[in-house]
């Protein structure tokens, strides 16, 4: 453990990071499984909408620096192109 004040902050700090990045990365691949399972159950109307929040979801993380932007951009293509088969 750390005894100078600022030390003790800066880890304070970095957990909250942490944990915030954790609920991220854990909310945007639970939303690409609920949009695939939604692909997968002919759900035209909630597969839309999981695709959007999706979407939105892998932007934000990109924007992060936790997923690479082609990384991203493939996703979204899958995604989207599952949809567009679906229909």
């Amino acid at each position: 453990m750390a005894n100078i004040k600022s030390s003790k902050k800066a880890i304070k700090v970095i957990e909250k990071k942490t944990s915030n990045n954790h609920e991220l990365k854990a909310r945007v691949k639970n939303l690409i499984k609920d949009c695939d399972k939604a692909i997968a159950a002919n759900d035209k109307e909630a597969a839309t909408k999981l695709f959007a929040d999706t979407q939105k979801y892998i932007d934000q993380a990109v924007s992060k620096g936790f997923i690479k932007s082609n990384t991203a951009s493939r996703q979204k293509s899958r995604l989207s192109q599952k949809l567009k088969d679906m229909k």
